[in-house]
């Protein structure tokens, strides 16, 4: 069990492609969670993206944000941005145009940033939005780390809400920055690496820490979706699995 004190966060930059009426609410919120000097760099063809940031965006406390006319699916635009630089890129879908059209223009631009990614040898974490459940499957082609089709998440919260009324109080405090909420932290901060485990000494790793284990992510398995891209949750607590400093652990904390 390994009980090493997690290094302190540092300034973090992002890069926003693309843009919808959620866009300014996704910069607010990740300003609870970014470190002081962060900086967002937003990149979308509309016309009253800048307008909308400055009016909606003005009590932000730990970052900077600066927003940039262009087209998203031009190679030209996304190589002039040097997206290797950045933390965390985050593809949003245009909600003014038709779902097909949008997600197509979002494939597009993912497969220019995994090709880029691939050229200068510096992966990067990508979380992409997707307007029709359909377009998933075939979305796993440019191999994003992750899929947000924002209309399924929120009618299957709906559904487990109008099941048991009592998971709307849950549901409202892993929203809420200040409540308690679903991270991928590392591995090495509750386990030593290299070194074969159970789940049962994760948990209790996680728990000296006022932390609740759920799962874990192994790198290894990132492109492989027969293993659900190293995704695992609620898994046998009495298998030997052996970690490595790129894995993560999903826990439920307050940070």
């Amino acid at each position: 069990m390994q009980t090493s004190q997690p290094v302190a966060p540092e300034p973090e930059r992002a890069l926003i492609l693309g843009w919808n009426w959620r866009a300014p609410s996704i910069i607010n919120a990740l300003d609870h969670y970014v470190a002081p000097g962060s900086s967002v760099t937003v990149v979308a063809d509309v016309d009253q993206g800048e307008a909308e940031i400055a009016r909606e965006c003005s009590a932000l406390q730990h970052q900077t944000v600066t927003f940039t006319s262009g087209d998203t699916t031009d190679r030209r635009t996304l190589d002039g941005l040097a997206v290797q630089t950045y933390n965390h890129l985050i593809v949003l879908c245009y909600d003014h145009l038709d779902p097909q059209q949008a997600d197509a223009r979002t494939l597009i631009t993912l497969l220019h940033l995994r090709d880029i990614a691939e050229r200068v040898g510096h992966p990067f974490s990508i979380v992409s939005e997707m307007l029709d459940v359909r377009n998933r499957n075939l979305a796993e082609v440019t191999r994003a780390d992750d899929f947000i089709v924002s209309d399924k998440l929120i009618s299957l919260m709906l559904a487990q809400v109008s099941e048991n009324k009592a998971l709307n109080a849950v549901f409202a405090d892993i929203f809420d920055p200040e409540g308690s909420e679903i991270y991928l932290k590392p591995a090495t901060n509750y386990v030593k690496p290299g070194v074969a485990v159970n789940f049962y000494t994760v948990v209790e790793s996680a728990r000296q820490r006022g932390e609740i284990a759920i799962g874990y992510r192994l790198k290894r398995y990132a492109d492989d979706a027969s293993k659900a891209y190293g995704v695992v949750v609620n898994p046998d607590k009495s298998n030997q699995v052996t970690f490595a400093e790129e894995d993560r652990m999903i826990v439920v904390a307050e940070d």
